[in-house]
């Protein structure tokens, strides 16, 4: 153990103070590692360096059950706050400490055996404690808490609350007056964070958001390095996306709120686009807002400038990956330009495309359900890019059966064109007719190039008699289920660039949990202000959802977050009242024991089972 000095600076008088953290070191593979495991405050009539190093030796030697260091003659303030700290470890289960060979082990604490009164016992206070554990111990894991108190300037109980209302859109992503009501109610996670449950309100709640969305960039990069120095990660390929969530309501006024290309299908609303750059493992490395109404191309250059800082490779650039809709000959420049490669699908099909390797057959790989799909590097005249072929049997299955179904509701509009001529009131005149197969046209235009269609009209040539069709015999193309894919990379086999696009599917992943599971999709809120805090909010908790599934992946637990909410949520905290022969009431606070399944994802993550033993407090009698 030793003693870390945390120099803070006091807003309003400008004084800078020394705050002091009792600290163990530990061990990642060739790295070393700090975690906090408890403030210790000012620590008065603590100053030299040799004083501190002995306090931290005592409170070790303490919690250990060695008293021999208490045997010089010792500061009284140092005996003091040895014993305070070595106290609030042990009662808090903050350390799992053997006894050494040689040392004396820790008292046994005597049984404490009561008489009650049996139909006296009340369970009271039931709240969820399981998710809200596992979140905390992932944020101890990531640092959070320095990142905001050294980095960002929060007070304790400011940064105590900015990492409960982050827990509980993890765990319960929900308005703020919802999630105030939760929090008050049904969760354990303002005893965890240590805040006041009577101060907890929805205002309080927009703050907090709020003055993380202004240590934006902060927070990013640190929780950015932070992963990557804790799961030794290169950032050797990132994924650049935009999607856009839609609101509720007419959202009058605010510059974010616009009208454009929902990816939710719901056009008669306005959506806000936002930004991301996720790397191979999942984890967050930059993200950014935009109006809802931004074309996907015009994104990549803003975000480029600033991925230099957020990625861990400084030798070696990352391969940039995206999607067909971002890249264009502009956007390939630029990246050109600035000394990275990239790896995307082209926004049409080439047509004038010859055979890289001439005499060479095509790779073959399979998907994960084991479809066929076969690979073949291509050139294209007048560009130095290498292009790949893919041809999927089960998209060109799935092309086709959608051309089957564009073509039976084409017949069955014409059926009905047909039939409307011989109803009472239907459209019969020769020009309306028409009109009505030009819509049927425009609407179904991959079908209408196979039917040839004619309408006969009547003897006075006003009124349509009969309308004919006839498909016409359509040949298999071979292009069904075709596409390229682009890319700067030299050299690399045609398995080697599949694996590295393939995995463009792990920003889809973490759009679809920023979406459904921490409630990203709709957004309610009015301001702008408070949309951008919204967001980001997600995108934070987001990170602590990485961590946790990053780490259960590496051991072969596989579970969505939901689920893992869902195990994690059958640990309660319980408040037990009961009624002594003497007359005093007792009052115990306990954890309920973690079921198999919740046991299994702790012992995967290394996590501590449970935040506390046993919390007791007795009442007199009155």
């Amino acid at each position: 153990m030793f003693i870390k000095t945390i120099v803070k600076t006091d807003k309003k008088s400008g004084k800078r103070y020394d705050y002091y953290r009792l600290c163990e070191g530990y061990r990642i593979a060739d790295k070393v590692r700090h975690r906090t495991i408890l403030n210790m405050g000012k620590l008065e009539g603590i100053e030299s360096r040799e004083d501190k190093k002995f306090l931290a030796d005592t409170i070790e030697a303490t919690v250990k059950g060695d008293r021999r260091l208490f045997s010089f003659d010792v500061k009284p303030e140092i005996e003091k706050y040895a014993k305070l700290f070595a106290n609030r470890i042990i009662e808090g289960k903050l350390l799992d400490v053997a006894p050494e060979i040689g040392q004396c082990p820790p008292p046994v604490k005597e049984a404490d055996i009561k008489s009650v009164d049996v139909n006296s016992v009340r369970h009271e206070e039931v709240r969820e404690l399981g998710s809200e554990w596992l979140c905390k111990q992932a944020i101890g894991q990531l640092g959070f808490r320095d990142i905001l108190t050294d980095n960002c300037g929060y007070s304790e109980s400011s940064a105590d609350m900015a990492l409960a209302h982050v827990t509980a859109r993890a765990v319960y992503p929900a308005s703020e007056s919802k999630t105030a009501q939760w929090m008050k109610e049904s969760s354990s996670v303002a005893g965890l964070f240590g805040c006041p449950i009577d101060k907890i309100n929805r205002h309080k709640l927009y703050s907090a958001s709020n003055k993380l969305y202004k240590n934006k960039d902060i927070i990013e990069k640190g929780l950015s390095t932070k992963t990557n120095e804790l799961f030794d990660i290169r950032d050797r390929i990132v994924f650049y996306d935009l999607t856009n969530t839609y609101f509720e309501g007419r959202k009058a006024g605010g510059r974010l709120a616009k009208f454009g290309r929902s990816k939710e299908k719901r056009n008669d609303a306005k959506i806000v686009s936002m930004a991301a750059v996720i790397n191979a493992e999942g984890f967050l490395k930059y993200s950014r807002i935009y109006q809802g109404n931004i074309s996907d191309c015009k994104t990549l250059c803003n975000t480029v400038e600033d991925l230099g800082s957020r990625t861990s490779t400084t030798g070696r650039k990352p391969i940039v990956v995206m999607d067909a809709g971002i890249m264009t000959d502009e956007n390939a420049a630029m990246l050109k330009k600035k000394g990275y490669g990239y790896i995307c699908v082209t926004r049409t099909k080439l047509k004038n495309y010859r055979q890289a390797n001439k005499g060479g057959g095509d790779t073959v790989v399979r998907d994960k359900k084991g479809n066929p799909i076969s690979l073949r590097l291509v050139e294209k005249e007048g560009c130095e890019d290498t292009y790949m072929y893919v041809r999927s049997e089960q998209k060109a299955v799935k092309e086709a059966s959608m051309n089957d179904h564009f073509s039976q509701r084409y017949e069955e509009e014409i059926e009905k064109i047909k039939t409307a001529l011989g109803k009472k009131g239907g459209t019969k005149k020769l020009e309306k007719v028409w009109e009505r197969i030009g819509r049927l046209k425009e609407r179904y235009p991959t079908a209408n190039k196979h039917y040839s269609i004619e309408v006969v009209p009547d003897g006075e040539g006003k009124n349509a008699a009969d309308v004919k069709w006839a498909k016409n015999t359509v040949k298999p193309k071979e292009s069904e289920g075709v596409y390229f894919i682009r890319t700067s990379l030299k050299g690399e086999e045609e398995d080697t660039l599949w694996t590295i696009y393939n995995t463009l599917t792990e920003i889809e992943a973490t759009f679809r949990v920023l979406k459904t599971d921490l409630a990203l999709r709709p957004v309610f809120h009015k301001y702008d202000e408070n949309i951008e805090s919204h967001l980001f909010l997600g995108l934070v908790a987001y990170q602590i959802v990485a961590t946790v599934r990053h780490q259960l992946k590496q051991k072969g637990i596989s579970h969505d977050w939901r689920n893992i909410v869902r195990i994690m949520n059958t640990q309660k905290e319980v408040t037990t009242t009961m009624k002594c022969e003497s007359g005093e009431t007792i009052m115990i606070k306990k954890c309920s024991t973690p079921t198999a399944e919740a046991k299994q994802i702790y012992d995967a993550l290394g996590y501590k089972h449970n935040p506390y033993f046993m919390k007791k407090s007795v009442v007199p009698e009155k």
